[in-house]
């Protein structure tokens, strides 16, 4: 299935770093986020797109996961000519991700 059915995003920006906010509309499918949206396939999920690490923080009271996506906007908002240079999009992104549920 894809991320998008059991969970929503949040995303921004500081510098060259995207931040991505995931949270589980109900608090029994947060077990699911933690085992199958860890950093490393956050990271292959977006490829090229990300040249640095991916960090990822759960946050288990709010039925949530971060993720920082460092070197992911080609410099940040001013020195980038990505279309989208402030990382919004990134969690839209993300939600299409194919998940084991």
């Amino acid at each position: 299935m894809k991320l998008s059915e059991i969970a929503h995003t949040r995303s921004g920006d500081k510098g060259d770093t995207v931040n991505i906010g995931v949270i589980a509309y109900r608090a029994e499918d947060y077990p699911v986020l933690v085992r199958e949206v860890t950093a490393e396939r956050v990271k292959a999920h977006f490829g090229e797109l990300v040249k640095g690490n991916v960090v990822r923080y759960e946050l288990p009271n709010l039925g949530a996961l971060n993720f920082l996506l460092e070197e992911a906007l080609g410099g940040g908002g001013t020195l980038s000519l990505r279309v989208d240079a402030q990382g919004k999009t990134f969690g839209a992104a993300l939600l299409r991700m194919e998940i084991e549920a």
